[in-house]
């Protein structure tokens, strides 16, 4: 029988993802629309909004918050063409994104020195390997494989690299050691469920030192510029952005971060997202065609949640597709790169009830898939 109930909201996108519950645009502080970004006024609200970043996520008081243009994307590039080369570098990659900043170390930057370290979708490449020595390059939690890092027990405390890590959907959902982390970047759009086009980069001061004291063989485009002089251009992290940024969207990131703060904080937006996985962690164990793409329960993502099914891709795009029809589901279909299957977005943003209002219809349109002629 096909289902009665719907969930309320069916935006499981990994990306943009859902907006919080509750959510009203009308509801934002609009002060500075219209303004420059270079008044009082939008270089308090810029400075403001990382501040709050950095309160929210409780950083060390030696951390810097920046935003800075291009998404995550733009963040992690920026890091990458302004700190690496003065080491070598190991890169774990096990999904698409990964892979795309190894594709950048080896073909633009051409790094001389560089040691990769891969898996499959659905693994971990072998952490262990990582020297203390060199810089590391890896994404905290694989959005396109729904594969995560477990913890941060594999990097040294006593390092004299640099850690480079790409937390887009693990910021806010995944506890970070941000004692090993000396540079992450992430976006709004992900587990704040924030608008596009803006990247969050945070430099420790092991990553400041680095600037100030390194400066790359290779041309810094004027977007990727953290120095002047030989110095920390410090205003980036005080609310001066390298270029213009959406005022709109800085609102909307106020909305989320003071939204999080109602719930308690990050443990408890890291909670949600936990329920949320346990929602369909149950529903997986009482069924034999569905399974986690991740093979180990410690690396299952409890925000890109990927999952593979015993039904051909023609199959999975039809079962995609009648969820979308009968609005209970849209965007869940897995990562074009990535096996065929679903990826359905648990970030805090995401209700656990319409999770739980889901599931019966993922068997009702399996049946229809699997039944039908």
């Amino acid at each position: 029988m096909k289902p009665e109930i719907r969930p309320a909201n069916p935006n499981f996108s990994s990306g943009p993802c859902s907006k919080r519950p509750g959510y009203d645009v009308g509801s934002l502080e609009l002060a500075t629309l219209g303004r420059s970004h270079r008044s009082a006024l939008g270089k308090a609200t810029l400075e403001r909004a990382c501040r709050e970043t950095a309160e929210v996520l409780e950083l060390p008081a030696e951390y810097r918050v920046g935003i800075v243009p291009a998404s995550d994307t733009g963040a992690m590039e920026m890091a990458m063409w302004s700190l690496l080369g003065q080491r070598p570098v190991d890169v774990f990659a096990w999904e698409s994104f990964g892979k795309g900043w190894l594709t950048d170390l080896e073909q633009q930057l051409k790094l001389e020195n560089l040691r990769t370290f891969t898996a499959p979708y659905g693994a971990l490449p072998d952490l262990a390997q990582a020297d203390a020595g060199h810089d590391i390059v890896f994404t905290w939690n694989g959005t396109t494989s729904g594969v995560r890092v477990p913890d941060g027990e594999w990097i040294a405390a006593d390092r004299t690299g640099l850690t480079v890590c790409d937390a887009t959907s693990a910021v806010f959902a995944q506890a970070l050691p941000w004692d090993k982390l000396d540079v992450v970047t992430y976006s709004w759009q992900k587990v704040l469920g924030g608008e596009g086009a803006h990247g969050v980069l945070i430099l420790g001061p092991r990553a400041v030192h680095r600037l100030e004291s390194y400066r790359p063989p290779w041309p810094l485009p004027k977007i990727f510029r953290l120095t002047r002089d030989g110095r920390l251009i410090d205003g980036i992290f005080r609310g001066a952005t390298i270029n213009t940024p959406s005022m709109l969207c800085v609102a909307d990131y106020l909305d989320a971060l003071a939204w999080v703060r109602s719930l308690g904080g990050q443990h408890a937006s890291i909670e949600r997202c936990d329920r949320n996985l346990a929602v369909i962690e149950a529903f997986v164990a009482g069924r034999e065609w569905i399974s986690f793409l991740a093979a180990e329960p410690a690396t299952r993502s409890n925000t890109s949640v990927c999952l593979t099914l015993d039904l051909e891709p023609e199959g999975v795009r039809r079962m995609v597709g009648l969820l979308a029809e009968e609005a209970v589901a849209f965007d869940i279909g897995a990562y074009r790169d990535a096996p065929a299957g679903l990826r359905i977005w648990c970030g805090a943003t995401v209700e656990s009830g319409d999770l739980e209002k889901l599931m019966p219809w993922l068997d009702w349109a399996y049946r229809e898939v699997t039944e039908s002629p």
